[in-house]
C-alpha cells in the first residue's frame, strides 16, 4: 500500500512574466510540483521535506526575482486524491504534429501518424503543460531510438521514456527517480500507456548514479534543473563516455555557463532548441 503523501503548498502571487523565471529559481531548491494559476505560482513540497531554512531559502529566491519581499502563503494539505485535483486543471497538449499528450477521459483528435502519450498526473512533473518536457519530446522527434538503450534520469510522470517506446525503441529503457511517489506514478502511466517493458526505478542521479550507469546507454535524458546538471555532468561523462545526451532544465540565460560546462567536459552540443525561456540542447561527446 503507498503511504500517505502530506504536502506543504506555496502560493506566491507572480507577474505572469515573471513566472519560467521563479520556476528555475526554486527548482534549484529542490522543488518539482507546481501549478500555474492566473497570477499565482502554487509550489508544493512533502511535508517531511518542508523546513524553515528550505522556507527562507524560497523567501530569498523570490525576492532575489522581483526585488521585494513577495506575497507567500504557507499551507499544510493532507493526503488526498492528487490524481482528480490534478485533472481537473489539465487538457490535451499538443506537443507538436508527432505527439499529443492527452489525459484518460478527455476527448481529443489524433491528427494523421500523430502519437497520443496518456499522462495521468499525479504530482509529478511532465504534464506537457512546462516548456522542458515539450522541448525534451520534439528532441527525441529528430532521433533514431529504435536500437538505442536509453536512460531517462528524473523521469517524473515516465512521459519521456513512454514517448521513446512509441518513437520504436526496441532495447532497455530505464527510467528513475528519487521521488516514489514519481516512480508509482510513472508506472501506472507506463501501464496506462500500454508500455510496460519499462523498467521503472527508485534510484537517486546523484547518490546512485554509478548503480543507474553500470547498465551501459546509448542516450541518456535529463530533464532536471541547473544545479544537479552540474554536478552529475562530469559523473557521468567519466562512466559513461560514449552515451549522447539530451538535456533540459536550462534557462536561457544559463547557456554561456552550459556551454563552458560542455566544453570541460570534451562534449559537443549538437542542437539547441528553445520555447519560452527554456532551452534543450543534444550533446555528444568527442572521441
Amino acid at each position: 500500500m503507498a503511504k500517505p503523501h502530506d504536502f506543504i503548498e506555496l502560493s506566491i502571487q507572480l507577474d505572469p512574466e515573471i513566472t519560467e523565471q521563479a520556476l528555475a529559481l526554486l527548482s534549484l531548491e529542490g522543488i518539482s510540483y507546481f501549478l500555474e494559476e492566473e497570477y499565482c505560482l502554487k509550489c508544493y513540497i512533502p511535508e517531511e521535506e518542508w523546513s524553515t531554512n528550505l522556507e527562507q531559502s524560497v523567501r530569498a529566491r523570490l525576492e532575489e526575482l522581483t526585488g521585494t519581499t513577495s506575497d507567500c502563503t504557507v499551507k499544510h494539505m493532507a493526503d488526498r486524491n492528487w490524481n482528480a485535483e490534478w485533472e481537473a486543471h489539465l487538457k490535451p497538449v499538443e506537443i507538436s504534429d508527432r505527439f499529443i499528450i492527452v489525459q484518460k477521459n478527455k476527448e481529443y483528435q489524433l491528427k494523421p501518424g500523430q502519437i497520443a502519450i496518456e499522462i495521468n498526473p499525479k504530482m509529478s512533473f511532465g504534464t506537457g503543460y512546462h516548456a522542458t518536457t515539450r522541448l525534451m519530446l520534439r528532441q527525441l522527434e529528430s532521433m533514431d531510438v529504435q536500437p538505442l538503450k536509453i536512460l531517462d534520469i528524473g523521469t517524473g510522470t515516465g512521459v519521456l521514456a513512454i514517448a521513446c517506446r512509441k518513437l520504436g525503441c526496441r532495447n532497455h529503457i530505464l527510467a528513475v527517480d528519487n521521488n516514489d511517489w514519481a516512480a508509482e506514478n510513472a508506472k501506472e502511466n507506463i501501464i496506462d500507456n500500454n508500455t510496460p517493458d519499462i523498467d521503472v526505478r527508485m534510484l537517486d542521479a546523484e547518490d546512485d548514479l554509478q548503480e543507474i550507469l553500470g547498465d551501459g546507454f546509448d542516450l541518456i535524458l535529463a530533464n532536471i534543473n541547473k544545479n544537479v546538471i552540474g554536478r552529475i555532468l562530469p559523473a557521468i561523462r567519466t562512466r559513461a563516455p560514449k552515451s549522447r545526451i539530451v538535456i533540459s532544465g536550462i534557462m536561457i540565460y544559463d547557456e554561456p555557463w552550459l556551454n563552458k560546462l560542455l566544453n570541460t567536459l570534451d562534449y559537443t552540443p549538437m542542437g539547441a532548441i528553445y520555447e519560452d525561456e527554456w532551452l534543450s540542447v543534444i550533446v555528444d561527446p568527442n572521441p
